[in-house]
């Protein structure tokens, strides 16, 4: 503890004297410096409250940074939207994993008149197809259907460029989140912040003194003439994307929940993404296998090939006339 103990005795009166200068000048120091940075931000606030019409700029500048951000999130999720809502309901790999599914359940239903001979099914019973065990409880009718379609309907399943034939699980829980009535507010907030902004320009350019328009007159025309363009361009795209799910549920014949006007897509996309998230798993473990298979077939090939190129060599035995004086 002998540092301890020197510390603790009692400093020389020159060493605590020039302790007492040096704390108090660094005291000093730091006054003189939180001085300073208090009259240099007085001084910028101050040139600042000189600007002509200053909250005004002030407001179109911020929203003019706002803007672009909360359009590109308005039409990234459109996009992803209507990607799914075109996937399900066009894309020909759905349709024909559809259509396996109704052949499948007529098939194990076929001494039933009713359940064996059906046209359709609702949507809520594909999540459930991998319920449906095999005998030996190794696999599912989902496996069976996945392994079927992959073998029987899939032109790139054995190739590096296949493509998973459903809607991504990611996309359809993200559609699945989405309200249309959100879509809404985004779209009309924007549209009165954007008319705000305008008669702020207005306001701005009116006031100020011509050394003073530039050049926050031209950039902010600029970005009024575009906003304006990319707003309506969403609000097209919103439309267009509504109606496109509106058609999607009544072409599947989902009908909306007691006291809804319309399908949610939350309960829309819920039994989608529910159903491509064992449907994408199934995929995976059926590509491995058939991957195995094909490297398997390789082997085996070249294991022929090899037994086919192996032969044996013969002697050759002399029989020209050299030989035969040779005997002689």
């Amino acid at each position: 503890m002998p540092t301890l103990t020197a510390a603790s005795r009692p400093l020389p009166t020159s060493e605590a004297a020039s302790l007492r200068v040096w704390l108090h000048h660094g005291w000093l120091y730091m006054e003189f410096h939180s001085l300073i940075s208090v009259l240099l931000l007085n001084r910028f606030l101050y040139q600042l409250s000189q600007i002509p019409s200053f909250s005004g700029r002030v407001f179109c500048i911020i929203f003019q940074s706002t803007f672009a951000e909360s359009i590109s999130s308005i039409q990234r999720k459109l996009e992803i939207l209507k990607r799914v809502c075109l996937n399900l309901q066009s894309g020909s790999g759905v349709m024909k994993i559809l259509g396996l599914v109704l052949t499948f359940g007529n098939f194990m239903n076929g001494g039933n008149r009713t359940r064996g001979q059906a046209d359709g099914f609702t949507l809520d019973i594909l999540p459930k197809l991998k319920d449906v065990k095999t005998s030996d409880n190794t696999g599912s009718l989902l496996s069976y259907i996945v392994a079927y379609y992959l073998r029987h309907f899939d032109e790139d399943a054995n190739k590096e460029t296949r493509v998973y034939p459903m809607p991504e699980p990611q996309d359809l829980f993200q559609a699945s989140q989405m309200k249309f009535e959100d879509f809404q507010r985004d779209l009309t907030k924007l549209r009165r912040d954007l008319s705000a902004c305008t008669k702020e320009v207005e306001m701005v350019c009116r006031t100020s003194s011509e050394e003073h328009l530039q050049p926050f007159k031209d950039k902010m025309e600029d970005f009024l003439s575009k906003g304006k363009n990319d707003l309506e361009a969403q609000e097209a795209q919103f439309d267009e994307t509504h109606k496109m799910f509106v058609d999607l549920t009544a072409y599947f014949l989902v009908k909306p929940k007691l006291g809804e006007k319309e399908v949610s897509p939350n309960a829309f996309f819920s039994v989608w993404h529910e159903f491509s998230t064992d449907f994408k798993d199934q995929w995976k473990k059926e590509t491995k296998v058939m991957l195995q298979e094909r490297v398997k077939a390789a082997e085996e090939y070249f294991k022929q090939v090899k037994e086919k190129a192996t032969y044996s060599v013969k002697p050759k035995h002399a029989s020209g006339m050299k030989a035969r004086i040779g005997k002689t």
